[in-house]
């Protein structure tokens, strides 16, 4: 069989690794091309495009990118044809794959979503076009199928691809000396994987490390980008390390975290953590707009009430993330509740293996005749 995935971030790249090697297992002849990242080439995906080249963020940024994206839409529409998939796997990043789902629709080509947009939290009504453009959805947040299912959407929950990404997780046995770090307690500070993030999310890290002269403060850098994006905390005395997230959670007594995948991944690795986000003003000005949820992190969302802490926008500066820093290493009190709320979030999650059940969907899926 001839698989097409398109994811368009790091997250995204690594879920879609772990589908790859699933789907291996069970169709060791088939053949993977798609946009995606390093993960996905290193397991045997033919990289047609780095998601690098298309990846923009805030609702702003994106109308001021459209030419380009536009570009890339049309030029992964003309590499699908080419390689004429049996199926076409789409990861996420849902303001670009909802167009190509559609243009995929009409080529009579089956459309599998792997971690649908979230159209619960804003623009309810791109549900009608995930019911028209889908063949399948796989769902990785507990609540979203039964939203789905109300809207006659064909969506199941397969359990959150986290699970299986750190249940086979080993820690660097010399992760200090590694990275030449000493014993003093660690704060991971977590900026993001995207340009703007980094850039933006920074800023603040950086001055907030100031006001804790006790703690040891390490930047989780991501190497798909330009280390010039770190130069300011590289500057300013800050330990940065690239690619070993994981290994810095299970070392971290607390963590500074932007909104995203990284907020999950913080709770599974029992760290407690602060919430933060900021994006341009005018991007922030439509997303409150259209957003209908009262939280941003997954660990809120998933839990259903205040874990976390969430500091956004003008909320995100030094004095404001300084305190509630203060409260997580402090308070045992504080602690002990965002804890017990982990332990709340990882009962609901359950216990799916996501990649292998979605592999097996596809695969089952494919072997239907066809009328």
């Amino acid at each position: 069989m001839r698989y097409y995935l398109i994811s368009g971030e790091r997250s995204g790249d690594l879920h879609a690794s772990n589908l790859i090697k699933a789907l291996k297992s069970l169709d060791a002849s088939g053949s993977f091309r798609g946009m995606g990242g390093g993960y996905s080439q290193e397991v045997g995906m033919e990289l047609a495009l780095p998601y690098e080249e298309v990846a923009v963020m805030g609702f702003w940024e994106v109308v001021l990118g459209f030419r380009k994206i536009l570009k890339y839409l049309n030029w992964i529409k003309n590499d699908i044809l080419q390689f004429r998939p049996d199926v076409l796997i789409l990861i996420d990043f849902g303001g670009f794959n909802m167009k190509i789902a559609s243009w995929a629709k009409e080529q009579g080509i089956p459309v599998h979503y792997y971690i649908p947009p979230k159209v619960w939290a804003w623009n309810q009504k791109r549900v009608f076009k995930i019911k028209r453009f889908t063949d399948q959805v796989y769902c990785i947040l507990p609540f979203e199928q039964d939203f789905f299912n109300q809207f006659g959407v064909k969506a199941v929950y397969v359990g959150n691809p986290l699970l299986d990404e750190i249940a086979g997780f080993e820690p660097h046995p010399f992760f200090h000396q590694k990275n030449d770090l000493n014993y003093q307690p660690i704060i991971a500070l977590l900026p993001g994987s995207r340009k703007q993030e980094v850039t933006l999310m920074l800023q603040i890290m950086i001055k907030v490390v100031r006001m804790f002269p006790n703690a040891q403060f390490v930047v989780a850098g991501v190497s798909n980008l330009d280390k010039v994006f770190y130069q300011p905390a590289i500057e300013s005395g800050i330990k940065v390390i690239f690619d070993q997230t994981y290994d810095l959670l299970h070392h971290a007594t607390a963590a500074i975290v932007t909104s995203g995948t990284a907020t999950l991944e913080a709770a599974l690795f029992r760290v407690p953590q602060l919430v933060v986000y900021k994006t341009s003003p005018l991007s922030y000005a439509i997303g409150k707009k259209l957003i209908k949820v009262n939280f941003i992190s997954l660990v809120n969302l998933i839990a259903g009430k205040e874990v976390v802490k969430e500091l956004i926008q003008k909320d995100y500066n030094v004095a404001e993330v300084t305190h509630q820093l203060n409260l997580i290493l402090s308070n045992v009190f504080h602690k002990a509740n965002i804890l017990n709320g982990y332990d709340e979030v990882k009962i609901k999650l359950g216990k799916e293996s996501a990649s292998m059940k979605v592999a097996r969907y596809i695969f089952e899926s494919l072997q239907r005749p066809t009328n």
